[in-house]
């Protein structure tokens, strides 16, 4: 062999010896399957179709495709729609329960509102070394005792001054008939004397209803000195035991819950407390002002319209109206229109003093309630139990508001009240 022959296949070599190097770099590369199959499983490249559409954006909210065929609104709407009416079966259903034990739990709310407001002298008691439950009857005996006091008073003035307030009456009843009269409608005596008859014979024919509702009042008056009593016993034991009544209602929530409870709780009860005594506050000035305006015009009933003013008072709005209205009307039957307009000035006065200085002064911000949740409540309060229940409306909303508040405000602490912390130091 030539040298050029041997030149030639070192050529041919070396190039058969990079192939072999390609391929085997070019099959490391693909898939062993590929590699390994033979080549007649191998199929030829056809040129790939188009991919599909994607799929329609979905709302984070959905969790099924039907989901995603309602508008958003309207799942929305639903959302609401379903969870309102559930709230709304529920707080029926509460009502429904308070209504049927309302002679229980009225009381109780009465009970609530005196512990609230006795509470603070009980607490001066024990601070001079009292046994706590000699400072309740202490407490409880004398609060009594300015009820009874207050009650006598009101009754004296009654009796005492029922008989001219009759004549001032029946002078009222001529004067209104001259003026029907001598007016201008100019009623004969004779129409005077046929509208007499058919008001008593109206009486007559509806005496019955009269005599079951004197029933009704016997029964009722059976109701009110049944609530007393249980409203005795419950402020009673309210301030004695209400620490303890509170620790064990708060033990019934599960253990994370426990401090959120018990602040919402703290807070509302010191809500309920300035709320009560704000009240009794304000209601003092205004019986004060308006009997001092009672007493210089000389009017019947001083004593017991300023009572009532005072009772009025806690029925915010309307109890301050109605027994300023009363006031007036007593004022225009005992000395006429005049001395009627100079008392209707008085109470329209102080009403002013209390809505613009008192209520913003001594209330403050802790207990504020909108206008409108007051009128709200005081007509819910009416509707399920009356007059009570217009007394005990506007501070359960109160007690509800601070509560709610406190609620979303504060964050319970690492470790829960009740829980017992055992350290590991020696």
């Amino acid at each position: 062999m030539g040298r050029f022959q041997q030149v030639r296949a070192s050529v041919q070599r070396a190039y058969q010896a990079g192939r072999d190097s390609v391929r085997a770099a070019r099959a490391a590369r693909e898939p062993v399957a590929v590699a390994e199959a033979p080549a007649e499983h191998f199929q030829p490249v056809l040129p790939e179709a188009e991919p599909p559409p994607p799929p329609a954006p979905v709302h984070p909210s959905t969790t099924s495709r039907d989901d995603a065929d309602v508008p958003y609104s309207l799942r929305i709407s639903a959302a609401w729609s379903w969870r309102l009416l559930v709230l709304a079966i529920a707080v029926y259903g509460l009502v429904r329960v308070v209504g049927i034990l309302r002679f229980v739990m009225i009381p109780l709310a009465i009970a609530l509102l005196l512990t609230a407001f006795l509470s603070p002298a009980v607490g001066w008691l024990l601070r001079a070394r009292l046994h706590r439950t000699f400072a309740v009857v202490v407490v409880m005996v004398c609060g009594l005792a300015a009820v009874a006091g207050t009650l006598t008073l009101v009754v004296n003035e009654f009796v005492s001054g029922a008989p001219q307030l009759s004549n001032d009456a029946a002078k009222g009843v001529r004067q209104i008939q001259d003026w029907l009269r001598t007016g201008p409608l100019h009623l004969s005596d004779a129409q005077l004397n046929r509208y007499i008859d058919e008001a008593q014979s109206w009486i007559t024919d509806n005496s019955s209803r009269f005599t079951s509702g004197a029933l009704a009042t016997a029964a009722t008056v059976a109701e009110v000195l049944t609530g007393a009593v249980l409203v005795l016993f419950s402020t009673f034991f309210f301030l004695r035991d209400g620490r303890k009544i509170w620790r064990f209602i708060v033990r019934l929530f599960p253990i994370g819950a426990r401090w959120r409870i018990d602040d919402a709780g703290q807070a509302s009860w010191s809500a309920l407390g300035n709320y009560v005594r704000a009240t009794v506050l304000v209601a003092f000035i205004d019986a004060l002002g308006i009997g001092i305006a009672l007493v210089i015009f000389r009017i019947p009933f001083s004593f017991a319209l300023a009572a009532l003013v005072f009772l009025g008072a806690f029925i915010p709005i309307v109890g301050a109206a109605l027994s300023g209205a009363v006031a007036v009307l007593v004022a225009l039957v005992a000395q006429g229109p005049i001395v009627a307009l100079i008392i209707l000035g008085a109470v329209i006065g102080v009403q002013q003093l209390e809505g613009h200085v008192l209520q913003p002064l001594i209330m403050g911000r802790a207990v504020a309630i909108h206008p409108l949740a007051i009128i709200v409540s005081i007509a819910s309060g009416v509707v399920i139990a009356g007059i009570v229940g217009a007394l005990v409306a506007v501070p359960l909303i109160a007690v509800l508001n601070t509560a709610v508040r406190r609620l979303n405000k504060r964050r319970p602490p690492s470790i829960p009240p009740g829980v017992e912390v055992v350290s590991t130091r020696q």
